[in-house]
């Protein structure tokens, strides 16, 4: 048995679950971005007042249990969106949409028109604003160059990552690593 977990967007997020889950004495198999595997030792389902208490000591750190396939298949859109920004390989050049069909074993037709219908954004426009905040945070540490930071996230260009960045945050790049104030940047959760 699997339960599906909203705004789990990195392995801290995985380490506050699993801590949830020993307090409360519950046995799983694995937990990934997303998602608790129970395996058979919870049997079919959880028992409602432990499905409760679970869905509480969750949304006491953010967290919430997903409960339909559409909720579901966005949570799953977002962690490939997530999964490709941190794992972009310049020499493949895979594009955004052939991942996340390769991951989700769906059409990128499907996904893209109902994460529209259910966002409000298209996964485009999502990708672009997860991948800025990634900007953000590596101008932030000032370990990296602008030109490194295009690289690594996959930009074809330092000018490109400054326009689609001004576009978004209204600020250059090298303006914004001069300000240093995390403030201004957003939790990838809250995309």
């Amino acid at each position: 048995m699997k339960i599906y977990i909203k705004n789990m967007v990195c392995d801290r997020c995985c380490l506050a679950v699993a801590e949830i889950l020993k307090n409360r004495g519950l046995r799983y198999a694995s937990i990934d971005l997303g998602e608790i595997d129970f395996s058979d030792y919870q049997g079919a389902r959880l028992p409602e007042d432990v499905e409760a208490l679970l869905r509480d000591d969750l949304e006491a750190l953010g967290f919430s249990i997903l409960g339909d396939m559409k909720s579901k298949l966005i949570e799953a859109i977002k962690k490939s969106c997530l999964d490709y920004i941190q794992h972009i390989d310049v020499a493949d050049k895979k594009v955004l949409s052939e991942h996340i069909s390769r991951a989700i074993q769906l059409e990128y037709n499907y996904l893209s028109h109902l994460f529209s219908v259910v966002e409000g954004i298209t996964i485009e426009q999502y990708f672009i604003r997860l991948r800025v905040e990634k900007v953000k945070e590596l101008l932030v540490y000032g370990e990296m160059a602008l030109g490194e930071i295009a690289f690594q996230l996959g930009y074809s260009s330092v000018a490109h990552l400054s326009g689609q960045f001004k576009k978004i945050t209204g600020l250059t790049p090298s303006y914004f690593r001069t300000l240093k104030d995390e403030k201004l940047r957003s939790s990838l959760d809250k995309l």
